[in-house]
């Protein structure tokens, strides 16, 4: 894109200024878009679930619902408690908001369709992701009530129980590819299950880590039935108890941006990213972007059929899945990867 700028006129500095500036817009616009409808595909499946029709009057189909929704917060009057920390008070939102956005500058939507395409891109995207802890224990803290200073403990707790395990699994995933580049790491599942499937989820030994993903990147997220930071019935609504009008709609931006970054990572992790599910060349026709956005959208859709259906777990149900059973699981195939590669890959002659 640089190049483009420099052939209308521009010198290579302002160029490279615009065309990362466009880059940014190009992500953070369409993804602020998708999170108002996945908002409303939530919507939808839960009311499909629970057998009643969901939004359906604002816009066709109720397609409208999310932006009347964020009108109507937008317009609402920002009350901050007399006894809060008025700024932290209002900087959590924004740390928690930012941080979700800052996490997709690597992210490959296509072959070369990628903002920053690091080498350590995977690294990136763990260094990111842990900050969102700060948002919520910011919050919790600043708020100066003792809900969500309880809630943004359970969080902070939930977040880095999980992300001991998630570290791991991103290792074995590592040591298979070769590489921390998230490009790479998709061009090396061309063809890996079977010998014309693109995914590494085809692959005994990683399929398992999949599973674990899936579930740790429900809990990193708090999402149900891992949602132990926003349980109404224990904590009024954790974290967010204070919040009102914009300040309470960036938290809600903020934990939606996250769950489509665990969405799109377990596509590029272990289902192929932008390649076609099978290396037959008429898949090839279709862009890249719509594979990995189709692949991305059906992982969301698993997050809601989960919300939907599965009970809300205890929290010591929840610390004992993760230090007990996901931590010594992880632990273990890191063990049987580096072994395998060594008996394989790297066997002396």
């Amino acid at each position: 894109m640089t190049e483009f700028f420099q052939s209308l006129g521009m010198n290579y500095e302002w160029a490279w200024f615009t065309a990362t500036v466009s880059g940014i817009l190009l992500i953070a616009l369409p993804l602020m878009l998708a999170v108002a409808m996945v908002i409303y595909v939530d919507r939808k499946v839960l009311g499909a679930v629970m057998m009643r029709r969901g939004p359906n009057v604002v816009g066709p189909f109720g397609l409208l619902q999310s932006f009347a929704d964020g009108l109507k917060v937008f317009l609402q009057e920002t009350i901050i408690p007399t006894a809060s920390n008025k700024v932290l008070f209002l900087l959590a939102p924004i740390i928690t908001f930012t941080v979700a956005l800052a996490a997709w500058a690597v992210i490959p939507f296509n072959s070369g369709a990628v903002l920053a395409d690091i080498n350590v891109g995977l690294l990136y995207v763990l260094a990111i992701s842990s900050l969102g802890v700060y948002g919520v224990v910011i919050a919790g803290w600043a708020s100066n009530s003792k809900y969500p200073f309880f809630s943004a403990m359970r969080a902070a707790a939930q977040m880095i129980s999980y992300e001991v395990s998630i570290g791991f699994i991103l290792v074995c995933v590592v040591l298979w590819a070769e590489s921390f580049n998230l490009n790479d790491i998709i061009e090396a599942q061309r063809g890996h299950g079977l010998g014309f499937v693109n995914a590494f989820a085809f692959n005994p030994l990683l399929f398992p880590l999949f599973v674990m993903f899936l579930i740790s990147a429900m809990a990193e997220t708090a999402r149900a039935p891992f949602d132990l930071t926003e349980a109404e019935s224990e904590l009024v609504a954790g974290y967010q108890t204070e919040y009102s009008s914009m300040s309470f709609a960036l938290f809600w931006l903020g934990e939606y941006a996250n769950i489509l970054l665990m969405c799109a990572l377990m596509a590029v992790l272990f289902w192929g990213g932008w390649l076609p599910p099978f290396e037959w060349a008429p898949l090839y026709m279709v862009p890249g972007w719509i594979w990995f956005l189709g692949k991305t959208f059906l992982f969301f859709l698993v997050f809601s059929w989960t919300w939907a259906t599965v009970p809300r777990y205890r929290y010591d149900q929840l610390m004992r899945l993760g230090w007990k059973v996901f931590l010594p699981l992880s632990l273990l195939f890191v063990f049987l990867v580096s072994g395998y590669l060594m008996l394989t890959r790297y066997a002396p002659l």
